[in-house]
């Protein structure tokens, strides 16, 4: 089990150069390409989200109001704790901000993976160990015995038995 905390994360420029993302967890395969990576970003105005061709997203606004997420073929709300799913290499924005600031956890995966389980876990749960666990806390928690405080993320095989308030993202790697 690995516990990272904000002091482990990197801030840098989102690729559109519009805003910035604190990145908590990113893994790359032999040839440097994308296998999934696990991020923060604030959305506080209209405008164009990046583009990751051939990565498949799954944003959860994590604090905020939300906003609407639009494109060619896409027209999806993205509420508080409601985990919605969209192609990264799509043009999409953000709609109807009205000002408002929203902080959004982003799972990112190559589209050649199975697509992330992502879930918002309130009270107690026992996850499965099946792929990898990527559990986010949003307020005090504690995973697998452990305290954590809001903002941790801890990454395991493990089964993990969950108190408190976490977005849960199983990641799954192919064949």
């Amino acid at each position: 089990m690995r516990h990272l905390t904000p002091a482990d994360y990197v801030r840098m420029p989102w690729a559109n150069g519009r805003g910035e993302t604190i990145e908590m967890l990113k893994e790359v395969d032999a040839e440097g390409h994308l296998i999934w990576r696990l991020s923060v970003a604030t959305v506080s105005e209209d405008g164009p989200f990046s583009l990751f061709p051939g990565i498949e997203r799954v944003l959860t606004v994590i604090e905020g109001p939300g906003f609407d997420l639009t494109g060619e073929g896409i027209a999806l709300t993205c509420a508080p704790l409601v985990p919605v799913a969209f192609p990264g290499d799509v043009p999409t924005r953000s709609e109807r901000t009205k000002g408002a600031v929203s902080r959004d956890l982003n799972v990112m995966t190559a589209r050649r993976l199975p697509r992330p389980e992502v879930a918002v876990i309130r009270g107690r749960a026992a996850l499965a160990a099946s792929g990898t666990l990527c559990l986010y806390a949003l307020a005090p928690s504690v995973v697998a015995g452990a305290y954590v405080a809001a903002g941790d993320l801890v990454v395991t095989e493990e089964p993990a038995d969950i108190s408190g308030l976490v977005v849960a993202a199983r990641l799954f790697r192919g064949e």
